[in-house]
């Protein structure tokens, strides 16, 4: 049998159970249950905590250690990683922004790796200058398909016009064609 611990829960009964209705994590509702039960003496042991939440009584004595020195904010506090820093700096990415905004824009994202380089000495991966321009400034970059010298302006815009109504004849025909069909008897 373990020795009885002694600890004072500052919250009271009621707050701890409101707190664990809205709490969202389960490690943090285990913790709320955990202060609940030695607050209405539930439990007079740390191993009979364990037991009940299925963990080990160091992971508990830590929780407890969590809630004497920092309180019930700093037990239920949830640690999140920095993250990796950003590859290319704040500036680079509001001049990009800016200069994809104009109609001038970009011939290939090689071109804007190579602006990168050239503009703000930045030496960016291509994969990483697509994935910022085409998926976090969701822009796209806009450049015609080649054309031969050789096409006349005339002829082009003439079968574009007669493509156009030759489709719709065919709808129209195809529906025609369709409607007027005689019913097997």
């Amino acid at each position: 049998m373990s020795r009885p611990f002694k600890i004072e829960i500052a919250e009271s009964e009621e707050e701890l159970k409101k707190r664990l209705q809205t709490a969202n994590l389960g490690t943090q509702k285990e913790k709320l249950i955990m202060l609940w039960w030695i607050k209405s003496g539930q439990v007079k042991e740390q191993q009979d905590i364990g037991k009940r939440l299925a963990r080990d009584t160091s992971t508990v004595t830590r929780w407890l250690q969590k809630y004497k020195t920092d309180g019930i904010s700093g037990l239920l506090e949830i640690k999140k990683a920095p993250g990796a820093k950003r590859k290319i700096d704040d500036a680079a990415i509001a001049a990009l922004e800016e200069e994809l905004k104009t109609g001038k824009g970009f011939s290939s994202y090689g071109a804007i790796v190579e602006w990168l380089k050239e503009e703000h000495g930045q030496d960016i991966e291509y994969a990483t200058v697509y994935a910022w321009v085409r998926y976090r400034l969701g822009a796209k970059l806009k450049v015609p398909r080649p054309q031969s010298h050789k096409q006349d302006e005339k002829l082009v815009s003439e079968f574009k016009k007669t493509r156009y109504h030759t489709q719709l004849s065919r709808r129209t025909f195809s529906t025609r064609q369709v409607c007027s069909l005689p019913v097997p008897g």
